[in-house]
């Protein structure tokens, strides 16, 4: 399976984030982080599952501090929608894939 995750950082965040036309699921993450590597396979799921109602992205917050600060990230996972630029919903910590679609549920129905 070809993953839709697209990879984003402090120099790209704007255009691929907060200019994108559907939303965008971002993955706040870091390598160490034990919870992270529990939600990362979980959200490429997600992506290629509705890959026509929204983007998911994964942001390095160790090599990509100024936007995780930007947006208050202490603490992650923390995953992160973006809708018509803006910052719309947080989900903190790591989520079984049915809660974490639960809680994406009006983004990947498009409404």
């Amino acid at each position: 399976m070809e993953t839709q995750v697209i990879t984003v950082t402090d120099d790209s965040f704007e255009k691929l984030v907060l200019a994108a036309d559907s939303p965008v699921v971002v993955d706040f993450w870091a390598a160490w982080c034990g919870p992270c590597r529990i939600v990362s396979p979980i959200l490429d799921e997600i992506a290629a599952d509705h890959a026509d109602k929204l983007t998911v992205a994964k942001l390095n917050v160790d090599e990509n501090p100024k936007t995780a600060a930007r947006y208050n990230v202490i603490s992650i996972p923390t995953i992160a929608v973006f809708q018509h630029g803006n910052l719309a919903t947080t989900i903190v910590g790591a989520h079984p894939k049915a809660e974490l679609e639960r809680r994406l549920a009006d983004y990947i129905s498009g409404s």
